[in-house]
C-alpha cells in the first residue's frame, strides 16, 4: 500500500508496489490522459511530474514514486489554458493526438526550469516521440509558449471544454453504474466477444 499525492488529493493506493504508477493512474484513479505507448521509458506518452519533475510513468513503481506530489495532464489546467496547451491548439500541432497529453507535460516541465530554451534544449529535453512527426510544430508551440509565459505575447482561449472534470466520468455511459433499467433505448451495452 502505498501513498501520494496525486493532482492534489492525497491517494492510497493498495495495490502492489511494484505496479507501475501509469497502471495506478489509468486502472485505479481513471486518469486515462497518461496514455501507455511502449511499456520501455522509450515513447514519453505516459509522461507525468512528479515533485516538477518530467517523469515516464512506466517506469516508476508505486513504491518509487510513494510520498510524491504526481501531476497528470487532467491537472496541469483544469480550464485546459496552460500556455503549453494554448500554444499546442494555436501552432495545430496533435495530428492523431496519441503522444499529446505526455509531450505537453515534458514540454512543461521544461518551460518550468528553462523559460527560454532554444531549439538544441528542446530537442535534449523532449525525447518524447511523435509518431506523426510533428516535431517541427511542436518547437514552434514551446517557443510560442515561452512568449506567451513571459508577457510577451498573447493568445485568444479557446473555448472551455464544455464539461466539469468531475462530471466526465458521469456522462460515459460505459461508466455509470447500471440502474437496472435493461429497457434504456440510451444505455450502452457490451459488445459480446468476436462482433
Amino acid at each position: 500500500m502505498t501513498r501520494m499525492t496525486v493532482n492534489g488529493q492525497p491517494v492510497h493506493y493498495r495495490m502492489d508496489p511494484r505496479t507501475p504508477l501509469l497502471w495506478a493512474l489509468r486502472d485505479a484513479s481513471n486518469l486515462t490522459g497518461t496514455k501507455y505507448g511502449c511499456g520501455a521509458g522509450l515513447c514519453g506518452a505516459c509522461t507525468v511530474h512528479i515533485d516538477g519533475e518530467a517523469v515516464r510513468s512506466c517506469q516508476v513503481s508505486l513504491a518509487e514514486a510513494e510520498g510524491g506530489f504526481v501531476t497528470t495532464i487532467e491537472e496541469l489546467s483544469r480550464s485546459r489554458d496552460h500556455p503549453v496547451q494554448q500554444a499546442w491548439i494555436e501552432k495545430m500541432v496533435p495530428q492523431c493526438g496519441f503522444c499529446q497529453s505526455g509531450m505537453i507535460m515534458a514540454a512543461a516541465a521544461l518551460l518550468r526550469r528553462n523559460a527560454n530554451p532554444t531549439d538544441e534544449e528542446i530537442d535534449e529535453a523532449i525525447t518524447n516521440i511523435c509518431r506523426c512527426g510533428t516535431y517541427p510544430r511542436i518547437r514552434e508551440a514551446i517557443r510560442l509558449a515561452a512568449r506567451v509565459e513571459a508577457g510577451a505575447e498573447r493568445l485568444a482561449s479557446t473555448p472551455p471544454p464544455g464539461i466539469d472534470p468531475e462530471d466526465a466520468a458521469r456522462t460515459v455511459p460505459a461508466l455509470t453504474p447500471e440502474d437496472g433499467d435493461a429497457d434504456d433505448p440510451n444505455r450502452i451495452r457490451e459488445q459480446p466477444e468476436g462482433s
